[in-house]
């Protein structure tokens, strides 16, 4: 059973949001942001279990339900599991949850490699991640949601370039895209499917500060990204619900270059 951290009030129920790899960085930000706007929060996180702690007790204090969610995503096995324990959740009374409302997929790896040289063990590991589990997630939340429900996937605006640093980063993002489109005509009508896709927002950890000063002066805007930035972008896919297989760009000019 998923670990419960506060169930909130006794008279409310809530709409569940989940998102995978919020224990730290843009998902944990925007979990944040979803517990502001009244949704109880499944928070998925693989290793950082401290991290994920610490952001579900900020969750908590707001009042809402938060449900910490264990999985490798690149295990199917594993995702099976979460979604087991996401079925105990919205059969639970206690829990007072109302239905699976959104699923964000966040959760990604980021791994400077080498075309020339990289294993395909290193290949894998990202695809699996950050496109294979993006989809089988996005195909069980879908039949968990009750009409409308909505699917983003967070994206970057390396789907858009040619990043030779970052082969199988940049090829998994171009895939993320397709597949919003892809999985968009497929739930239709029930279940929108978007995409946001950040440019320079929040470094990768290790990057070099010389290096992001440098990308960050390239850009149009000569700044990155807020979070309240990206967190807005959600809030539209939220509020309009007009919009199903589109990618929603903030990067601060960064795909005119």
């Amino acid at each position: 059973m998923a670990e419960t951290m506060k169930v909130g009030s006794e008279r409310r129920s809530f709409p569940l949001a989940i998102v995978t790899g919020s224990a730290h960085r843009i998902g944990r930000e925007l979990a944040l942001h979803l517990a502001r706007q009244g949704y109880a929060i499944g928070l998925h996180f693989h290793s950082s279990a401290d991290k994920a702690t610490q952001t579900g007790n900020e969750i908590a204090r707001l009042g809402l339900p938060v449900f910490l969610l264990k999985a490798d995503l690149r295990e199917e096995a594993q995702i099976l599991s979460m979604f087991s324990q996401v079925d105990s959740i919205l059969n639970e009374p206690k829990f007072r949850i109302s239905n699976l409302k959104m699923f964000v997929n966040s959760a990604a790896v980021m791994q400077r490699t080498d075309a020339r040289s990289m294993k395909i063990q290193e290949f894998d590991d990202v695809i699996s991640l950050n496109l294979r589990a993006p989809f089988l997630c996005s195909q069980l939340a879908f039949a968990r949601m009750l009409e409308p429900g909505l699917i983003v996937n967070i994206s970057d605006i390396a789907a858009q370039k040619s990043w030779t640093g970052y082969p199988a980063y940049s090829v998994s993002k171009a895939g993320l895209d397709s597949l919003t489109r892809i999985l968009a005509r497929s739930f239709a009508p029930g279940v929108r499917v978007n995409a946001i896709a950040p440019g320079l927002a929040l470094a990768p950890s290790q990057f070099p500060a010389d290096e992001w000063t440098r990308l960050v002066d390239r850009l149009p805007l000569k700044r990155s990204a807020t979070i309240n930035e990206i967190s807005s972008a959600l809030d539209f896919l939220i509020k309009n619900e007009y919009i199903t297989g589109q990618t929603i760009t903030i990067d601060g000019g960064y795909s005119l270059l």
